[in-house]
Parts: structure tokens; sequence; C-alpha cells
């Protein structure tokens, strides 16, 4: 059986997106939806860590990519028009890892 952690932390990281992507822009929304998938990737640096997977570990402040010194640089791309939906994606990506952390 699905526990609600894990159906809400997926529906965040794969779902919701389809969502922001339509707010984004209708005409484009599978684009932007990829786009905004393709940014799970800064996830590889759970790679970094041992065990690489814990499911009581908290990633916000603890892999390199979800740092507040990261979620700074995400906050800057933010007001540039070439990178803004990456930075939507990554933004938003470090807030689901952040509703986990205190999902028990």
């Amino acid at each position: 059986m699905l526990s609600l952690k894990f159906c809400i932390h997926y529906g965040l990281h794969f779902l919701f997106p389809g969502l922001i992507a339509y707010a984004y822009n209708p005409k484009q929304w599978k684009r932007n939806w990829l786009i905004l998938i393709s940014t799970m990737l800064i996830d590889l640096d759970h790679l970094l860590a041992t065990p690489i997977f814990d499911p009581n570990r908290c990633s916000i402040g603890f892999h390199p990519l979800h740092t507040h010194f990261a979620l700074f640089i995400y906050t800057i791309l933010l007001f540039h028009k070439k990178t803004n939906l990456i930075a939507i994606g990554f933004l938003f990506h470090l807030f689901t890892d952040y509703v986990d952390c205190y999902l028990k």
C-alpha cells in the first residue's frame, strides 16, 4: 500500500510541475513540464552521500545542491528570462524536499 508521504512526495515531484508548466505557458506546457522534470537532476548530489538513500534524512542542508547557498543561487536565476523556468523547477524541488522533511 502506498503511503501518504510517498504519494505527496512523488506527486509534487512529477505531477504538480505539469500544473506549473501549464500556468507558465499553456501553449508549451509539455516542453516546460520536461524542463521542470529535468531539474530533478539536482538529486545527483545524493550520489555523494553514504548511504545514497536514507528515508529518514532531510535533503535540505545535507546535500550540496540542496543547501541555503544553492537556494540563493536558484533565486538569482529566477530574475533572468533564460533561466527563470529552470530556477522555478529547482526552487519547487527544494520546496518538495522541504515538505518531505516534515512528513513522517
